[in-house]
């Protein structure tokens, strides 16, 4: 699939599935990343996040490879045509369905960004499977054409997902038996892909985490692109510092808000927010120049 290819069924559909991106050596080191990023098991706080559904936020700072997974140019190829420049790096987190695992809840990823719909996306996602997607792993499902839904249609499915924060003692580890129902089961369309595989779609797409009947989990990356002037889900410039954010690579700094949106939006005192990646680590920002000059 060539690029034009993939804008092209994003544009009519919302979204499009590139196969096999990700070399099989490279698979096998994101792998062994895992291995040990894994052994916390962060299981979600929420029936959102998913109780029996491990997250691992804020991954371009725990290896070279994430970083590089988030700035890979044929996919910043494909959102350069739906994002004006200088957009930003939203969220960048493993998720990984457990067996037992039930459906999310439907939604869409820009659905905190207000405007009338049917309107253009304010971000884009990609989701990256580490695994097979398979009928019964938890494969994303969507709807295409969603992306044109009007917001009283959405927002009969929206006000279902629950954001709540249970404390663990509360928090019931649901069954693949509990699916969540929809009206919409019919238009559902499962995303299978082979690992190493992307699905590039729109924020205004409606979509969810399908549910794990297997007995593995299903490991996958998601990294959200967001228009220059929205904010992030992650708070970037806290999660990654600027002595860590100073070992990436000038496209990866611009992604995580190092950046300018003419003429001014993000600036540090006046200064172009790159200035303290000029500076040595431990240098107080007081020594920068004047922002006169």
């Amino acid at each position: 699939m060539t690029n034009d290819d993939a804008i092209s069924q994003i544009r009519e559909n919302g979204f499009a599935i590139i196969p096999n991106l990700i070399a099989a050596e490279d698979l096998k080191a994101m792998r062994n990343v895992f291995a040990d990023l894994l052994e916390a098991e962060r299981f979600g706080r929420n029936p959102f996040e998913g109780y029996l559904t491990e997250r691992i936020y804020t991954l371009v700072s725990k290896a070279r490879r994430f970083a590089d997974l988030a700035e890979h140019p044929r996919v910043l190829a494909i959102i350069d045509a739906f994002l004006e420049p200088n957009y930003l790096l939203s969220t960048a987190q493993a998720i990984n369905i457990h067996p037992g695992e039930a459906a999310q809840s439907l939604h869409t990823d820009d659905a905190f960004y207000p405007g009338a719909r049917p309107r253009d996306a304010f971000s884009i996602s990609t989701i990256w499977a580490l695994d097979d997607f398979t009928e019964d792993n938890g494969a994303t499902e969507v709807i295409p054409g969603s992306h044109r839904w009007s917001d009283d249609t959405l927002n009969r499915l929206l006000y279902r997902t629950d954001f709540t924060t249970r404390p663990k003692e509360e928090r019931v580890r649901r069954s693949a038996d509990l699916d969540d129902r929809t009206d919409l089961a019919d238009q559902l369309q499962r995303v299978m892909m082979p690992a190493g595989s992307v699905i590039v779609f729109l924020g205004t797409l409606v979509h969810r985490g399908g549910a794990n009947y297997s007995d593995r989990p299903r490991l996958a990356i998601t990294n959200q692109y967001c228009a220059s002037w929205a904010r992030q889900q992650e708070n970037f410039s806290l999660a990654v510092p600027p002595d860590k954010a100073r070992t990436m690579s000038e496209r990866m700094q611009q992604l995580l808000g190092y950046s300018i949106h003419p003429p001014f939006m993000g600036h540090v005192a006046g200064l172009h927010p790159k200035r303290l990646l000029e500076q040595q680590p431990g240098v107080s920002s007081a020594s920068s120049p004047d922002p006169t000059d």
